[in-house]
């Protein structure tokens, strides 16, 4: 019997420009890009210099307070460069590609006849643990430590998300031989959550638990789930896993290669043929783009349109992003803009509990950030068991007590985009609990 989550508070936000349901092969990229910035939290130290030749899953650089944590190149190439900021601080690795990859070639097994220790090791030396963050603090997770359960969401929720169950659907047997590696790094249980409206492959999977979801976004985020089942106390780890990352680390223990490729959907109204497409993270995202946008007034966002972060076309497809969407940039100014009701496209009308068939947002503010405004606008799309304005009065104040108090460590930043979305304030409230988090650490651990 399966488990069940249901939530009543959220938002769908039905946008235009839904990928069709197949998938056609990208165009190799001349150059790859490995960004030490996207991995929060890590203090990289280079195992390569410029000019260095490097196989696919060879280490490109290291988490200095834990050398044990690698993070590997996606193809093999020679290193072109490496882009510094302020105080030498790296920013860019960037990979010339080969015409055809050759890989660092791992001794790996079935991991049913591995241990804890054993899959630990191949998952650090292989790169494959960087897909693994902990609860709280939304971090990649320590090796060290032993999570109290690990979740995985195969149902994303959110405006134009991937459908898991079609972009994996030729990968199940190796998403199955993910889980099973998953389920020897906990003596708790590994949780899969899915998607309550349909039935799919996800809810055949043995040996974990199935958490079948109902209601809006953000019902298919890990935490709306952790909070009715594995709740966070103080000092507990709970680890997460995207699915693609889960089929990732299945097909490793397959072929004992690192090959992070996956199908990302790109969606959004501003893309002609909304579709799906086999591509490498890293991959330059110039090539992949050419010819498929309707025009160029357009913001192009790596991941989705309420976590996603902006980019351009001529810069690279995120870690850990499983789709690129491009919308309307928004330039024209709107006759009494800061109404949330005018027009055909604002997002007002979910107060009504009505909107137009399909939205087609743009980019604009149409504001700028003003006082919080206590009108339980905010609760009304956050599910989780919290008081959103108060913890995020706590964050801007860097409150340690009362961060706590209010449950911080339950939640992530992705869980307050709707609240980003929806809230008069026009305050980034990713940002703050961002900010929240990273002060818990430092005072708390």
């Amino acid at each position: 019997m399966h488990k069940q989550v249901k939530i009543s508070k959220g938002l769908d936000i039905n946008l235009k420009g839904k990928p069709a349901l197949k998938i056609s092969q990208a165009p190799r990229s001349s150059k790859y890009v490995v960004r030490p910035t996207e991995f929060y939290g890590i203090n990289p130290r280079l195992s390569v210099r410029v000019g260095d030749h490097v196989d696919a899953g060879q280490p490109l650089f290291y988490h200095k307070y834990i050398d044990k944590i690698k993070f590997t190149s996606p193809v093999s190439g020679t290193i072109e460069d490496i882009i510094r900021g302020e105080r030498r601080k790296i920013l860019k690795i960037v990979i010339k590609a080969d015409p055809q990859d050759s890989f660092k070639e791992f001794k790996v097994s079935d991991p049913e006849q591995l241990d804890k220790a054993q899959i630990l090791d191949l998952l650090l030396e292989s790169g494959l643990f960087a897909t693994i963050k902990q609860r709280p603090y939304d971090l990649i997770a320590n090796p060290e430590d032993e999570p109290k359960a690990i979740f995985v969401s195969a149902f994303d929720s959110a405006p134009l998300g991937v459908d898991y169950s079609f972009a994996l659907k030729d990968k199940m047997k190796s998403f199955a031989k993910g889980l099973k590696a998953l389920t020897k790094l906990t003596s708790g249980k590994v949780y899969l959550i899915t998607d309550g409206r349909k039935a799919t492959d996800f809810d055949k999977m043995e040996g974990v638990e199935i958490i079948k979801a109902f209601g809006p976004h953000p019902v298919g985020n890990v935490s709306v789930s952790v909070e009715k089942f594995e709740p966070i106390s103080k000092g507990d780890r709970i680890w997460t896993v995207n699915p693609a990352d889960v089929a990732m680390i299945g097909e490793f223990f397959e072929t004992g290669r690192y090959n992070p490729a996956r199908n990302i959907a790109l969606a959004g109204s501003k893309v002609k043929e909304p579709m799906y497409y086999s591509i490498k993270t890293g991959a330059d995202l110039s090539a992949f783009l050419k010819d498929k946008l309707v025009d160029d007034d357009v913001r192009i966002i790596s991941g989705n349109v309420l976590t996603g972060s902006n980019i351009t076309k001529d810069q690279f497809l995120n870690f850990y992003d499983n789709e690129v969407t491009v919308i309307p940039l928004g330039k024209k100014p709107r006759f009494m803009g800061w109404l949330p009701f005018i027009g055909k496209n604002r997002k007002g009308f979910y107060k009504f509990g009505f909107s137009p068939k399909e939205l087609d947002l743009d980019a604009s503010l149409y504001g700028e950030e003003r006082a919080f405004v206590m009108n339980e606008e905010y609760e009304a799309v956050m599910p989780l068991d919290i008081y959103p304005v108060h913890l995020l009065k706590a964050a801007l104040l860097g409150d340690v007590e009362k961060m706590e108090q209010l449950g911080i460590l339950e939640v992530a930043p992705e869980d307050f985009a709707l609240v980003d979305y929806i809230n008069s304030s026009k305050i980034e409230a990713q940002e703050l609990i961002r900010k929240g988090l990273d002060i818990m650490q430092v005072e708390i651990g």
